[in-house]
């Protein structure tokens, strides 16, 4: 690991300030970015901690949403929405292992956008608004590929607002050694409409499956889309699976989360 600077602001205009450093970086959780600096893949001059910021922690409801902050914890996200979102707060406890959850954070997943990531499922499946220091970003438009989203440079993310579901899953057939999704996938019921979401699946990232959406909001069970197949172009290829594998899994995990979601 290269020499670098450290610091720990205590509000968003400090850090915005810091990360404004030639060569600085934003550390959140660290589940990321600190194993690339060890193998020397990335070094940053400049660390800025965004874990000592007290108005970027917490979760609480606002109306029909839930707020999180974006340096909360998986496991903080996991104990605090069991009540008012029980759908999140089960994929927040699944993501990783206790280590994982006790320092990962949900912006900082958000941010890195990892193609195989928990959050990026649930963010993209309840329509949910980014909030940066600088604007509020919609779901649709945040997710632009493989570990590429709409943040620009010196950009942090500050909050979530996710609009909570009637009803809600998330199925994850996980890889065994990494705990990320093989392939998962988060439906959302809502009073008009049902979203579906993928992740782990597909080369350019968190996906929404739009035929599975329709046939889900006019019956919202998993025989509507037993007959459904998705297809294989542009899914993940690699040891643990071929695009067609894949493929079914998007079917097969849908059917689960309507399942659990019922």
């Amino acid at each position: 690991m290269h020499n670098f600077e450290f610091v720990r602001p205590s509000s968003i205009a400090d850090a915005v300030a810091a990360l404004a450093s030639e060569d600085a970086q934003p550390l959140s959780g660290g589940q990321t970015l600190i194993p690339s600096m060890k193998a020397r893949l990335n070094a940053p001059e400049l660390l800025v901690s965004l874990t000592g910021i007290a108005e970027m922690k917490g979760v609480c409801r606002d109306g029909d949403a839930l707020v999180i902050g974006a340096a909360t914890t998986h496991a903080e996200v996991a104990s605090a929405a069991a009540g008012d979102f029980p759908g999140l707060a089960a994929l927040a406890g699944q993501i990783g292992d206790p280590a994982v959850r006790a320092r990962g954070t949900i912006g900082g997943s958000l941010a890195n956008n990892d193609p195989s990531a928990c959050y990026p499922a649930a963010v993209l499946g309840t329509g949910a608004t980014i909030v940066t220091d600088r604007r509020e970003i919609g779901a649709d438009d945040f997710f632009q590929g493989m570990f590429t989203t709409a943040l620009d440079e010196g950009e942090i993310i500050t909050s979530v607002r996710l609009p909570i579901p009637q009803a809600s899953a998330y199925a994850k057939f996980l890889q065994p050694a990494s705990r990320f999704a093989l392939t998962g996938v988060f439906v959302a019921k809502y009073a008009s409409s049902v979203r579906v979401a993928v992740t782990g699946a597909s080369e350019d990232g968190v996906f929404r499956w739009a035929e599975a959406e329709a046939a889900l909001s006019s019956s919202f069970d998993a025989e509507a889309i037993a007959g459904l197949t998705h297809p294989s172009e542009g899914m993940i290829s690699d040891l643990h699976g071929t695009p067609e594998y894949r493929a079914n899994l998007v079917r097969v995990m849908t059917g689960r989360a309507v399942s659990a979601a019922g």
